[in-house]
């Protein structure tokens, strides 16, 4: 499929405007796999809508502009796109209810090489609706795998932050067989997490987690081994480096770096599936 970088990088996304409320954050909550313990104060924070605490990951599933990398203009082969990477940064705690506005840009388009796909890096800025503050400013990078050798420039290497040593906390995370399903609740509603059929025409032996979901535990399995609250999050963000299946068990390996600062990789058995961790709380 041939791709056109000038329409996706020209593309207008114009302003999307959400209402959310406890409801949804609830929900968010129950799809990262909190509540298997109904009786953990910790878990019912996040649960409970007479005292609501949000997580601060509930924050990337708003604004979202959607399906738009669908429209045949563009020529993503959207069947083998996958979503690569994850970043954010948190400036403040999210309310249980709001309004909110995002704007969302193409920030940039790389071409990883023929049969090697291209890797497209979208940003978003999340902001409250009346007063304008900014709740929060995403970067999602998208691998595009049927849309290589375009003749773009090359993807950028990063070098590994994850650390030369054994990691300091282990910590494990069993998610259920239903993870996607409900996850897909959030807004998610690519039918890759969903239609067996579609999954295997991707190349997958069946619906596989979302790398949201995943993100958004990593959040929370992280601080806690850490001893932080994980409502103080200013930054979460990290590399989908292998497919999550629901009902996957994670084995986080965590290694501190000063007081407000953690890396993390993630395994399923001795696949790796999350790597190149970061996440910094405020103090």
């Amino acid at each position: 499929m041939m791709i056109n970088p000038d329409a996706i990088l020209s593309h207008d996304f114009g302003e999307q405007r959400q209402h959310y409320d406890a409801r949804d954050a609830i929900l968010y909550a129950l799809g990262i796999g909190l509540g298997v313990d109904p009786c953990d104060p910790q878990q019912l924070a996040f649960l409970d809508e007479r005292a609501l605490s949000v997580l601060p990951s509930f924050a990337v599933t708003l604004g979202s502009p959607g399906m738009w990398m669908t429209r045949p203009e563009f020529g993503i082969d959207v069947v083998r796109l996958v979503h690569a990477e994850q970043r954010a940064w948190f400036e403040q705690p999210l309310p249980p209810v709001g309004d909110i506005m995002a704007e969302a840009r193409v920030v940039s388009l790389s071409d990883r090489g023929e049969g090697k796909g291209a890797v497209l890096v979208l940003e978003r800025q999340i902001r409250d609706s009346n007063s304008g503050a900014t709740w929060c400013r995403l970067h999602q990078t998208l691998l595009l795998r049927g849309n290589g050798g375009f003749g773009g420039p090359a993807a950028p290497m990063q070098p590994s932050v994850i650390p030369d040593r054994p990691p300091e906390m282990l910590s494990s995370f069993a998610t259920s067989p239903r993870a996607a399903l409900i996850y897909r609740l959030s807004g998610d509603w690519n039918p890759l997490h969903l239609d067996p059929a579609i999954a295997t025409k991707a190349g997958f032996a069946k619906p596989i987690l979302h790398g949201l979901a995943s993100y958004g535990i990593a959040g929370w399995v992280v601080s806690h081994a850490a001893k932080r609250d994980v409502t103080a999050i200013s930054e979460l963000g990290c590399r989908f480096s292998g497919i999550v299946l629901p009902g996957d068990t994670l084995d986080f390996h965590i290694w501190s770096q000063d007081p407000d600062a953690a890396n993390f990789q993630a395994y399923v058995g001795d696949r790796k599936v999350i790597d190149q961790g970061v996440i910094r709380w405020r103090s």
